[in-house]
């Protein structure tokens, strides 16, 4: 891309210091510049004004050189999320979140997946794990995680369930899944009651411990004996997470260049 004059550039936009999305924002920042793109970072102070940021996120929007606006959230609560994430531009929403490509996910024509379940689909994928036809079970219905991912899953010929803090007989459903995906945020929920004797267990959950320990919603010690497959927390879905976002950079690049 280079040799052809295209420069992929991203712009993230972090409002506060929330620990956890800063360093979030440094990993995305270390890949850019492992990989040669360009990144924009604009760290705004947490009292920062909606229309102070959306009036930057307009101006992203007609800036050439940038071809992906990451906002990072969560926003500080005085900021609509709904509103700043509606106001990018959909072919530079490289997180996806945009009505526009959600609407395109659920008909599966897409530009741009939302970074955590595709990344998911990625190692899926390369772990040859053949979902057609296969019950799985999703725990949680997150805009960002648990409804696309089970979208993602249908696409793939899956036979889907989405389970939520209303879901009754949790455990149940959970050990029918021949792979079960955890995005639910709550630290170690998911115990060896819920996991189907060689299922897939794929960890989305961060949370940190008291004692300052990051783990998944996944209880890793007592779950992993009993599946053929398993992610870890840290150094799982999250790695995958940052490198969806940087395909889906060049992918907008590509496409405003027409390459």
């Amino acid at each position: 891309m280079k040799e052809a004059g295209v420069h992929a550039g991203l712009a993230v936009i972090i409002v506060g210091d929330d620990p956890a999305s800063r360093v979030y924002v440094n990993n995305k920042k270390k890949m850019c510049a492992d990989i040669g793109i360009l990144s924009e970072e604009y760290a705004l102070p947490a009292e920062t004004t909606q229309e102070e940021l959306l009036n930057l996120v307009r101006t992203l929007n007609d800036k050439k050189d940038i071809h992906g606006i990451l906002v990072q959230l969560p926003l500080p609560k005085h900021i609509d999320e709904k509103t700043v994430l509606n106001t990018i531009v959909p072919e530079k929403d490289v997180d996806a979140f945009h009505p526009v490509n959600v609407g395109k996910i659920m008909i599966g024509d897409f530009d741009f997946l939302p970074c955590t379940p595709a990344g998911i689909m990625e190692l899926i994928a390369e772990s040859g794990i053949d979902l057609e036809g296969k019950n799985c079970v999703v725990v949680g219905r997150s805009n960002i995680v648990g409804k696309p991912m089970a979208m993602l899953l249908l696409h793939k010929n899956a036979t889907v369930t989405i389970c939520h803090s209303k879901t009754r007989n949790l455990k149940e459903i959970c050990k029918t899944a021949d792979v079960l995906v955890a995005a639910v945020g709550r630290a170690q929920m998911i115990t060896d009651e819920y996991v189907k004797e060689g299922a897939v267990v794929i960890d989305v959950g961060m949370n940190r411990l008291e004692n300052k320990k990051l783990v998944g919603d996944v209880d890793f010690d007592s779950v992993a004996p009993h599946t053929s497959a398993i992610t870890p927390v840290p150094g799982g879905v999250g790695p995958m997470t940052i490198v969806t976002l940087m395909k889906n950079t060049v992918t907008a690049a590509k496409k405003a260049n027409n390459m």
